[in-house]
């Protein structure tokens, strides 16, 4: 065991993540980010010098997230990036878990999980080998290999046959977080109106959009957290999506923004707070645009651009989207 997924809960503070990737440092460089609120660590080369095991490295990592920004973090430790996140995600939060290096351990570990618990296979894929009868992955382990390409194709066949194995071939690359652009809406008390958060929403796209084309940038995936209460206190939620094409304009942020939210069923949820993210930043003369010949689509654009006109000279409240919150 050598490889540490760490997921950092209800942490929605992006300087505080850039902080705790920093703390992770301070044990071994191997440090790739997962933003908004994970990490993967490789310890292999830190384990001689601090003189203990991974297990005991991740407990360290745990305590010092708790003791230094009071923050509850699952940390799972395994031979490679896929196992440490499953095993992470095998149990309740705020805990270490560990999965030896052993192939029977392996085996027994994956046994029981459904095929979508295997990185990489989504909705579609997952129905797909339902229909053979391959509902989990100790069945896909026994699958032979041929019946998998056959089902899937050669080059996914084998990654699926190789992940229901245990075998993971991706490294933990150290990289920082991908430029980003942040703006949250934080309600004055817990919000029970699903009208009030959609138009909580669209003032938010709308201010994403501005920051976006002020800077000249375009985002590729745009990425919805929202904060609402439970029984157990406060739980923060994240989902994303990439867009059809990079965009620095409202609506196609605005109408992704309403679907993530939208399908989150949190009708009747008590939401706190709603936070939009900008990922995977480009230049925005480097964005594509798909020629739709719609005068209704360039007029829109034309408007935008004189909207923003009037807000860089009488300030960002000068004009505001109708319905906004």
């Amino acid at each position: 065991m050598h490889v540490l997924y760490i997921h950092f809960h209800e942490l929605t503070d992006e300087p505080l993540y850039h902080r705790l990737l920093d703390l992770l440092a301070e044990f071994t460089p191997q440090v790739q980010a997962l933003p908004p609120d994970a990490a993967l660590a490789d310890v292999s080369g830190s384990l001689r010098y601090f003189g203990t095991d991974a297990l005991a490295l991740a407990e360290r990592v745990r305590a010092r997230t708790g003791g230094l920004y009071g923050l509850r973090s699952t940390v799972g430790v395994a031979a490679n990036p896929m196992l440490a996140r499953m095993v992470a995600a095998d149990g309740p939060p705020s805990a270490v878990r560990a999965l030896p290096d052993d192939v029977d351990a392996v085996a027994a570990f994956l046994a029981h999980k459904p095929a979508a618990a295997l990185h990489g296979v989504g909705p579609a894929t997952a129905r797909t080998l339902s229909s053979y009868g391959l509902d989990s992955v100790g069945k896909i382990a026994a699958a032979p290999l041929g019946t998998l390409q056959r089902i899937l194709g050669a080059g996914a066949g084998r990654r699926l046959h190789d992940a229901a194995h245990g075998l993971d071939p991706t490294r933990v690359v150290p990289a920082a977080p991908a430029r980003s652009l942040r703006v949250e809406h934080r309600f004055p008390q817990d919000e029970l109106d699903p009208d009030v958060r959609r138009a909580a929403l669209l003032a938010l796209a709308d201010r994403l959009g501005l920051r976006l084309r002020a800077e000249r940038q375009a985002t590729r995936s745009l990425a919805l957290t929202v904060r609402y209460a439970d029984r157990t206190g406060y739980t923060t939620i994240t989902r994303s999506r990439t867009l059809r094409e990079a965009t620095s304009h409202t609506p196609p942020l605005t109408a992704l923004a309403r679907e993530l939210h939208d399908r989150l069923a949190l009708q009747r949820a008590r939401v706190r707070s709603l936070a939009l993210r900008a990922e995977d930043l480009i230049p925005a003369e480097q964005a594509p645009r798909q020629l739709l010949f719609d005068p209704v689509d360039e007029r829109a654009r034309r408007i935008e651009a004189v909207v923003d006109r009037a807000r860089r000279k009488y300030g960002p409240d000068a004009v505001r989207p109708a319905g906004a919150g």
